[in-house]
């Protein structure tokens, strides 16, 4: 069986992770601690995310979260949708800035996983937060 590390990858055209997707978010996540099933890491805000002038449009922050949580899933062997998203929008993201982003499993029942996900500035202040379910698909 693979490494937690081996699992956890991006696919070039994400427009979450992936490095080759210059419009996307360009998310840079690893595994967080050893054994405990998370993912950290961080993006940057580019002018192209912005919603209000100066920030981050809301659903870029929901996007970082929802990628983050979905990796995480599958970090623990689980191949998953996202069926239910929600997110409390805390403060804003300006534009210029790097916003780290963490998540991690909160539970399994039957062929649902629970997540959490958790948006920072650069000063550790909060931006955002969400939960969501994922759906296991065959």
């Amino acid at each position: 069986m693979p490494r937690p590390a081996e699992r956890l990858s991006h696919h070039d055209l994400c427009f979450g992770c992936g490095q080759a997707n210059v419009f996307g978010l360009q998310l840079e996540l690893e595994p967080d601690e050893p054994g405990d099933g998370g993912v950290a890491g961080r993006f940057f805000v580019k002018q192209d995310h912005q919603g209000p002038p100066g920030f981050a449009h809301g659903g870029i922050m929901g996007a970082a979260l929802d990628e983050a949580m979905a990796l995480a899933v599958h970090l623990s062997g689980v191949s998953a949708l996202t069926s239910r998203f929600e997110i409390d929008l805390l403060a804003p993201a300006p534009v210029g800035t790097f916003v780290r982003v963490e998540a991690r499993i909160e539970g399994t029942e039957g062929g649902r996983v629970q997540a959490s996900a958790t948006a920072s500035n650069e000063d550790g202040d909060a931006l955002a937060r969400a939960a969501a379910t994922f759906a296991a698909v065959a």
